[in-house]
């Protein structure tokens, strides 16, 4: 008999389609600063920017404020743009990231499934920031459905750090490690996490990546709508 009952959420690439949120939010900041034209393969590359910078992050190689800053840096030197402009740059693509949510195919009918079904506690779990996924949750779509959004910044701590999910526990309890399970598509945070938390995992893999992290994968899914089958 499955024993789930509580649902742990990352937002950024599992309920929110980030890279077209992601796609948004530089382009309107290229506009609003006068920088020219970016087009989708510029977006391209400061997306491997970005993911080299969080995964540095989530190994504890740098803090928060250095990424967010540093990924634009990095990005705008090598574009001919100048560095100085990346601190305000990021402080408005914050903004834009938050007033742009765009679903992942299934998953907001998958989430009032879920909720409606009255089984289940549903959480976010997330490394992103206050100021954009606040924005995100508060909206009509999602602020029925979750109790609760763990979010880095005010947790203190980031995925995969085991003191992030105590403080989860800490929350939501009390509560069995076997009752829980994590719904991520990040092999390094959210997956990593659960396993060092030492619950079960839920990997969404809709591109079909392989597993070249060294992590335990409890269930890997390609659609959201797979998940309904597995809990």
């Amino acid at each position: 008999m499955n024993k789930i009952k509580f649902l742990l959420w990352d937002l950024d690439g599992t309920v929110n389609d980030f890279l077209a949120t992601e796609n948004y939010a530089i382009k309107k900041g290229f506009a609003r600063m006068g920088f020219g034209s970016c087009t989708d393969e510029m977006v391209a590359r400061y997306s491997k920017i970005n993911v080299s910078y969080w995964e540095k992050l989530e190994k504890g190689e740098m803090s928060k404020p250095e990424i967010l800053v540093g990924r634009f840096r990095d990005f705008f030197a090598e574009y001919g743009i100048p560095t100085e402009h990346a601190p305000i740059f990021n402080e408005n693509y914050q903004k834009d990231l938050g007033d742009n949510l765009v679903f992942i195919d299934g998953a907001l009918e998958v989430l009032r499934k879920i909720n409606e079904s009255g089984k289940f506690r549903q959480f976010v779990v997330t490394n992103g920031l206050v100021a954009n996924q606040k924005r995100k949750l508060e909206g009509p779509e999602l602020k029925p459905i979750f109790e609760y959004a763990f979010i880095s910044d005010e947790v203190g701590f980031e995925k995969p750090d085991i003191r992030f999910f105590e403080k989860v526990f800490e929350k939501i309890g009390p509560v069995e490690k076997e009752q829980v399970l994590i719904i991520g598509d990040s092999l390094t945070s959210d997956i990593r996490g659960g396993n060092n938390a030492g619950i079960k995992t839920c990997w969404f893999n809709p591109k079909g990546k392989v597993n070249d992290k060294n992590v335990h994968v409890d269930y890997e899914i390609s659609s959201l709508y797979q998940l309904l089958e597995i809990i």
